[in-house]
C-alpha cells in the first residue's frame, strides 16, 4: 500500500511548497532527489528503523534538515538521535510548528528539536492525501484512513496509547472524495481501510456503508474493499450485510490465539463474544475472506501450543495468517507489566524483546515449524480451494464494468497470468499443486480468483520458507534490524 501518513503530510504542506514523494519500497532516493530538496520528511514503522536512519544519514550528506514523524518515532523518540526534527504524535500543532520553523530557516538546527502534538487536527478537517504524488498503479492495494483509535485495551496493542480509545472519524463525504481521487489516480483494484478497527464506532460504520454502496453502484463496483475489524463483527449481521453490498471482500481480524484463557489474559475478551470458528464462518458466509493475526510466545503458551495452532489453521480454513512472535511495544500495558517483572530483553539480535516463560529457543523453533507446516503448498492451496468454493461463492454478483473489460485491463491480466504460469507453473517446485488448483479455476472461467489466490500463495510459500530457515523476522514488530536501502524488485 502507499504510505498513507506521508501522503497526508504532503497534502497538508503549504500549497506553494513543491513536494516530491519517494517510497523506498519501490525505488531508493537518488542523488538528484537530495540535490533538488531543501528539507526531507521521513516516516515509517519500527521494522523500518534502520532504513529511516539510513535516509537521514544520506540526507545529511547534502546538509539537508531531516524531520521524522509517524508511529515509530511517536512511540520511541530515542530510536532516532540523528534526526534534526522529531514530530511526535498525529497531525496537529506540532506539524504547524515544523512548517513554521522551516518556512523561516531551512538550515539544520544546532541541536535536535522535538515537537509534540497537543492539539490534533480533527479528522473532519484532514485534506485528501496526495495520492497523485504516488504511482498508485504500482501498488497491490490502495488505502484509506477512515478513523483513528480503538475502544479496546488489548494488552499487547499500542493503538490506544498512541491514538486514543475514542475513535475519531472522517465524514462519509470525505471518504467518497478520497475514493474518487484514488480512482482518478488509476487505482481500480482493492482499497484497504487502514483503521485500527472499522467497527470501533459501529454507528459511524453503519452511517458510512450506504454511501459506499451508492458509490459502488454509481461506478459499476469497480473497487473491492477490505478492512480490519474485531471478531465480534460476526455478531453484527446488519453491518456484515451492508459490507457485502458495498463489495467488501476481506476482513483482517486479530484472532491472536484460539485459546480462551490466553484471550482473557491479554484482555481480548471481545473475541469470545462468539465462538471463534463460528465467527469466522459467519464472516465467510457474507462472502468475506478472513485474514487472521496470530501471536505466539504468550505467557499462557504450553509446549503443545504450536500443535493446537496448526489444528486451528486446518479447522478454520483461513488461508492467510500473520503469525508473529509476541513483541512488547512501548506505550502498551504489556510493556509496563514486563518492565515491572524485569522481563524485557533489549538485545536487538533476538526476534522478540520478551523473556518468554518457555525457553526462547523452543518458542522460536515452534514458530518456525508453524510457518513451515501452515504454508506447505498442499495445505495452503487446500485452504484457498475451500475459500473459492464456500466464501467467494457468497460474494455479491457484480456487473463487469467497462474498465474491467478494457483492453488495458485484459492486457494487464495476461501479463500477470504469463508470469504466474512461468514462475510457478513451469519453474516452481510445487507446480503439480498449482496446476490442480489453476485448472479448476480455468474450467470455471475464474481468472480473477486464479490470479489473486496464486499470486498471494506464492508470496506466502516463499515467505514461510525464508521464515522457517531463519531469514525472516519472527515478528512484524521485531527490533531485529533489517538491512537498509533494499528496494523491492
Amino acid at each position: 500500500m502507499p504510505p498513507q501518513g506521508l501522503l497526508l503530510i504532503a497534502a497538508y504542506l503549504p500549497a506553494t511548497w513543491p513536494v516530491r514523494f519517494v517510497d523506498e519500497n519501490l525505488r531508493p532516493a537518488t542523488r538528484e532527489d537530495f540535490e533538488w530538496a531543501e528539507a526531507v520528511f521521513v516516516s515509517g514503522m519500527h521494522i523500518q528503523r534502520q532504513q529511516m536512519n539510513d535516509i537521514c544519514r544520506r540526507a545529511h550528506a547534502f546538509e539537508l534538515p531531516v524531520a521524522i514523524g509517524g508511529p515509530s518515532v511517536s512511540a520511541c523518540p530515542d530510536y532516532y538521535p540523528a534526526f534534526d526534527y522529531l514530530h511526535v504524535g498525529e497531525l496537529g500543532d506540532a506539524t504547524d510548528q515544523l512548517i513554521a520553523r522551516l518556512s523561516l530557516d531551512c538550515s539544520r538546527p544546532a541541536q535536535q528539536v522535538k515537537l509534540e502534538t497537543v492539539d490534533r487536527v480533527p479528522m473532519t478537517e484532514f485534506p485528501i492525501p496526495a495520492y497523485e504524488l504516488a504511482e498508485v498503479k504500482r501498488y497491490f492495494l490502495g488505502n484509506i484512513q477512515y478513523s483513528s483509535g480503538c475502544p479496546y485495551q488489548c494488552e499487547f496493542c499500542d493503538i490506544p496509547g498512541l491514538y486514543g480509545r475514542n475513535p475519531r472519524i472522517k465524514t462519509p463525504q470525505q471518504i467518497i472524495a478520497e475514493l474518487d481521487r484514488l480512482r482518478q489516480c488509476g487505482m481500480t483494484d482493492t482499497v484497504y481501510f487502514v483503521d485500527d478497527n472499522f467497527i470501533g464506532n459501529r454507528k459511524a460504520a453503519l452511517d458510512l456503508l450506504p454511501h459506499l454502496i451508492e458509490w459502488q453502484k454509481k461506478h459499476g463496483y469497480v473497487m473491492r474493499l477490505a478492512c480490519e475489524a474485531t471478531l465480534n463483527i460476526a455478531k453484527r449481521p446488519e453491518i456484515l450485510e451492508k459490507m457485502r453490498e458495498a463489495n467488501f471482500i476481506t476482513v483482517f481480524c486479530g484472532i491472536e490465539t484460539p485459546d480462551p484463557g490466553a484471550l482473557k489474559a491479554m484482555r481480548k475478551d471481545h473475541n469470545m463474544m462468539v465462538p471463534i470458528l463460528e465467527g469466522v464462518r459467519t464472516i465467510n458466509s457474507y462472502g468475506m475472506e478472513v485474514v487472521s493475526g496470530i501471536i505466539m510466545g504468550l505467557d499462557t503458551d504450553k509446549p503443545d501450543t504450536g500443535d493446537a495452532l496448526l489444528a486451528f489453521v486446518e479447522e478454520s480454513r483461513i488461508p492467510l495468517l500473520t503469525i508473529n512472535l509476541l513483541q512488547a511495544l512501548p506505550k502498551t500495558p504489556l510493556w509496563d507489566r514486563l518492565e515491572r517483572e524485569n522481563r524485557l530483553n533489549h538485545d536487538e539480535s533476538r526476534d522478540s524483546n520478551v523473556e518468554f516463560l518457555l525457553p526462547y529457543e523452543q518458542v522460536v523453533a515452534s514458530w518456525k515449524r508453524c510457518m513451515e507446516v501452515a504454508y506447505q503448498p498442499e495445505k495452503l492451496y487446500a485452504r484457498y480451494q475451500h475459500m473459492v468454493d464456500y466464501t467467494y461463492a457468497n460474494r455479491l454478483k457484480v456487473p463487469v464494468s467497462p474498465e474491467m473489460k478494457s483492453w488495458k485491463n485484459i492486457r494487464r491480466a495476461l501479463i500477470m497470468l504469463r508470469n504466474i504460469f512461468w514462475k510457478v507453473g513451469v519453474r516452481g517446485d510445487y507446480r503439480k499443486v498449482f496446476w490442480k488448483f489453476a485448472l479448476s479455476r480455468l474450467r470455471r472461467g475464474d481468472i480473477e480468483g486464479l490470479i489473486s489466490c496464486t499470486m498471494i500463495a506464492h508470496h506466502l510459500i516463499l515467505f514461510a520458507r525464508a521464515a522457517s530457515s531463519g531469514q525472516q523476522n519472527a515478528s512484524n514488530y521485531s527490533l531485529r534490524l533489517r538491512e537498509a536501502s533494499v528496494p523491492a524488485e
